[in-house]
């Protein structure tokens, strides 16, 4: 089974200056793998999903810092949570646009994609909740609460089409 063709390309010996690399004419596999951003990951809804959840993340943070608030524990934890949510979201959009993890063979990226998205959602659930039940109508805490809720609905389904497409992968890869 051939997969295309592929450049490799080995150490100068200690002789003299390197000639410039020949030019080859490779497949669209092989160009892929040179290429230093996956320009496709921006447009796809795995990319468009992650940036939707980092906006609404965001705007809930935005919202509920800007807002006056009684309850200090209930709204420095849905804080907490919205911004390491956000920041893990930014680390895996970044790891997936430099494609990070081809070099990064050791660790099982989508099994930690996946474990982010089941605690952080279960958090950012529970902070949602404790934040709606404690807004007392004040509008600024009202918004961040829906928008905690909104980004909690947009990492179920991130946390489902990744669980989906990674189970359809096994289960294809084992029968064949």
């Amino acid at each position: 089974m051939s997969h295309g063709a592929r450049v490799i390309r080995t150490g100068v010996s200690s002789g003299g200056p390197a000639a410039p690399p020949p030019v080859t004419v490779a497949s669209s596999s092989a160009g892929s793998d040179v290429e230093l951003m996956d320009g496709g990951y921006f447009r796809s809804c795995a990319g468009m999903l992650k940036v939707a959840q980092m906006i609404s993340l965001l705007i809930a943070f935005i919202s509920v810092n800007n807002s006056s608030w009684t309850d200090y524990s209930a709204y420095s934890f849905f804080q907490i949570v919205t911004m390491c949510d956000l920041v893990m979201i930014l680390f895996f959009y970044i790891m997936h646009i430099f494609r990070v993890y081809r070099n990064l063979t050791c660790v099982s990226w989508p099994l930690a994609e996946f474990l982010h998205y089941l605690i952080g959602t279960l958090l950012l659930l529970i902070g949602s909740i404790v934040a709606a039940a404690k807004s007392y109508n004040i509008t600024g805490l009202v918004a961040g609460a829906t928008f905690g809720f909104l980004a909690t609905i947009l990492c179920v389904i991130s946390m489902w089409s990744s669980y989906k497409v990674s189970c359809i992968t096994e289960s294809t890869s084992k029968c064949h």
